[in-house]
């Protein structure tokens, strides 16, 4: 039986073989590699994945495709929102020293899912994903850009990441309204370990009125903590450097 894709659920399914070779190329998985794949849909991308590593972890939230993964012989099929699962116990359950995390993920919680997975950077070998080219776009900005914000900020933070792929609507079933790319994402080794709630919040903060200066902002923000350190606030959040925001994180630790 046909699956109607389901628009709570934001499903595009992934149906150019060209694309899908082009993914998995990318992705470069070798066999017996722990891999976990987010939103594994009609399996279209799964299959040449499974068929490459042996095995392979799928997290499916619709109960009919997770019902449909189950009975394929090489899946673990894990039932759930993503947003809730554990990647450490995942990581844990699979004896893995890193896990490798892919998939093509709903567009109308991408960011709430890149956030989600943050925390467990340390566990991840790299993560593989599509998603709105314009996301990907934020992620990789550089500074004094339009693109550049809080996503770039906190992602750079953590990863060292690279758009490898432009994936057009029409390779999709349905078409979805907005251009795609595929994101490379490879926790850094020499990141600097911040609070990263602080952190968050003072970037937040900072982009908050990103057409004013930062005095009227993150300026206030920063005398409220009893910051009185030299950073020059007579500039907009978006000239700011990802390194120039980790410095001033961690002085704001230390006042605290």
């Amino acid at each position: 039986m046909k699956h109607i894709p389901r628009k709570r659920f934001g499903q595009h399914f992934l149906a150019d073989p060209a694309i899908i070779d082009a993914i998995v190329r990318a992705i470069d998985p070798r066999p017996g590699q722990p891999m976990v794949e987010i939103g594994p849909g009609l399996a279209a991308l799964t299959q040449p994945l499974v068929e490459r590593l042996g095995r392979l972890t799928v997290i499916e939230l619709d109960r009919d495709l997770a019902a449909r993964l189950r009975a394929h012989p090489q899946l673990d099929v894990i039932e759930s929102d993503v947003l809730k699962v554990d990647f450490a116990q995942v990581q844990q359950a699979l004896g893995a020293i890193k896990l490798r995390v892919c998939g093509n993920l709903p567009y109308n919680i991408s960011s709430p899912i890149l956030f989600h997975l943050l925390p467990y950077a340390a566990q991840i070998q790299d993560q593989h994903f599509m998603l709105q080219k314009e996301v990907i776009d934020r992620m990789v900005a550089a500074p004094s850009t339009s693109d550049y914000g809080r996503l770039s900020v906190m992602l750079q933070w953590r990863y060292a990441m690279e758009n490898v792929l432009f994936v057009p609507p029409e390779a999709f079933d349905p078409p979805p309204r907005v251009d795609s790319a595929v994101v490379r994402m490879v926790p850094r080794a020499d990141f600097a370990p911040l609070d990263a709630d602080l952190l968050s919040e003072l970037v937040q903060v900072a982009f908050s009125q990103r057409r004013k200066l930062l005095r009227h902002s993150l300026g206030k923000w920063l005398e409220a903590r009893g910051f009185s350190g030299d950073f020059d606030v007579q500039r907009r959040a978006e000239e700011v450097p990802v390194g120039e925001y980790l410095a001033l994180a961690e002085r704001v630790a230390g006042v605290r």
